[in-house]
């Protein structure tokens, strides 16, 4: 990660990547998230590959892509909560708009990055439209049992202050707050897209069609076969891209716009 950027009072890794050619002016930016980490020590590996799509991303589709580590991630500051996570996506959402010739917003995020993109985009105007992939479509069972995430959470290494959180009750209500799904609702007309592995072992994929059913005109896609990681399932690269590129070129109102 060779970028930093200020979400409130941390500083979080990103890698920034620009289109190499272009007049500068009117370019689509790109907020691109990474899921919740897995395996013991895996919050400083959550967005390791994720420099890379953004990369292509840039390069193909000639899109500024910010491709970020969430707070706890390291080298990212601070301690993982989920508001603590969606702030972070603001924040990033903030950046790129102050970057050189961005004048709209997406959003592309994997698993809870792709959740949350949707909760972002229900309260933030700026975000013209959200892809969201192997999400869920809310955080119940995190909710239902706030202690085993936390050990979870301090595992993998996205938490490693003994005193965090300062309040468990408080670090814990967001679990329930949070819901994508509500958000669904709240993100329409701005375009949604819903991916999901026909075979995901971690979401179940009624998720993503309640997502998608939510929102009233996503378009929902599976990929045949295909599990949570569809980070580096090369359909859903390929599907993603496509819905980039469609995003870029479609003609309407600016972002935000009823």
């Amino acid at each position: 990660m060779d970028h930093r950027f200020r979400s409130g009072d941390l500083t979080l890794a990103a890698h920034l990547a620009r289109p190499a050619s272009g007049d500068g002016r009117g370019l689509p930016g790109l907020a691109l998230l990474h899921g919740f980490p897995k395996g013991a020590g895996g919050g400083p590996k959550s967005a390791h590959t994720y420099p890379q799509l953004a990369d292509r991303i840039a390069t193909e589709l000639g899109w500024v892509v910010l491709a970020f580590n969430l707070r706890g991630c390291r080298p990212s500051e601070g301690q993982f909560s989920l508001q603590g996570w969606l702030d972070d996506l603001r924040a990033a959402v903030g950046h790129l708009l102050d970057e050189q010739g961005v004048s709209r917003v997406w959003c592309a995020g994997f698993g809870t990055g792709g959740a949350l993109g949707i909760c972002a985009g229900a309260e933030d105007p700026r975000i013209a439209g959200v892809a969201s992939i192997a999400a869920p479509a809310d955080f119940e069972d995190w909710a239902r049992r706030p202690a085993r995430l936390l050990a979870h959470a301090r595992e993998v290494g996205v938490i490693d202050d003994p005193a965090w959180p300062p309040s468990m009750d408080a670090w814990s209500k967001q679990l329930r707050e949070i819901r994508p799904l509500t958000a669904a609702g709240a993100l329409a007309p701005r375009p949604l897209l819903v991916m999901h592995g026909s075979l995901d072992e971690l979401v179940p994929d009624f998720d993503a069609r309640l997502l998608a059913d939510a929102h009233g005109a996503a378009e929902l896609r599976f990929i045949a076969g295909a599990g949570h990681q569809l980070r580096h399932d090369p359909r859903a690269v390929a599907v993603l891209l496509g819905w980039l590129d469609r995003q870029k070129h479609a003609r309407g109102a600016p972002a935000g716009a009823p």
